[in-house]
């Protein structure tokens, strides 16, 4: 399987037999120029929206209808993907400041992939018991919108994936006033570096202890 960051809080799931899914697709150059990640030029067979903000639902700008566009927490299982939803908020106050965030939990070639969106507070154990195993987690780490650097460190050791992958933190094109990734990384063993926009991963290459994946993004 490869995963490919896009940029923002959108990711590329690719399987081995080319089947493709994007998570919260940003619409480029929404609130005002400060979502400056270049259109997505890719298509996919599913998508996923945790919540309707543009730089999360870009899905109208995609450049290709998606088959499947899943924007709740019903249980389905599509095109070689078994996805599942877990309501939470984009805020502490139950959702009074931003709304609520759907977290995806997306199984396929024998992987569990979770994609907290816009998370904007930590997850009772309730909740992480809830989401089951995680291999890969996908975990916004820039504050402000989401929870910040120290949260996100917090709900990582409370999940305990194999592989975590940051998103939703400051890059060169984006004007949100959060913060990069290095909070998030500091500190930390087990960082890897990748240099490029993707990561590949199998169940044969689960590392024992966890490792953060810092991709580069392709757009």
């Amino acid at each position: 399987m490869k995963i490919q960051w896009l940029g923002h809080s959108a990711f590329l799931i690719e399987t081995s037999d080319g089947r493709k899914l994007i998570t919260d697709p940003y619409d480029s150059g929404s609130y005002d120029g400060a979502v400056g990640y270049e259109e997505i030029d890719v298509a996919a067979d599913v998508v996923t929206v945790s919540h309707e903000h543009p730089d999360h639902d870009g899905v109208a700008n995609l450049p290709q209808s998606p088959g499947t566009v899943i924007r709740n927490t019903r249980p389905i299982e599509v095109e070689g993907f078994k996805i599942s939803g877990l309501e939470t908020y984009h805020d502490e106050n139950q959702g009074d400041d931003r709304g609520k965030n759907t977290v995806f939990v997306i199984e396929t070639e024998g992987l569990r992939i979770c994609h907290l969106g816009d998370l904007g507070h930590l997850l009772t154990d309730k909740q992480v018991k809830k989401l089951g195993k995680v291999d890969i987690l996908m975990i916004p780490v820039g504050g402000h919108f989401t929870i910040d650097a120290d949260q996100a460190t917090k709900l990582t050791n409370q999940i305990n994936p194999s592989i975590v992958i940051p998103m939703h933190y400051k890059t060169k094109v984006l004007g949100f006033p959060i913060a990069g990734i290095e909070p998030f990384l500091s500190g930390k063993p087990n960082v890897v570096i990748k240099g490029k926009t993707y990561t590949e991963v199998s169940t044969e290459n689960l590392p024992e202890k966890t490792e953060i994946h810092v991709l580069d993004h392709a757009k």
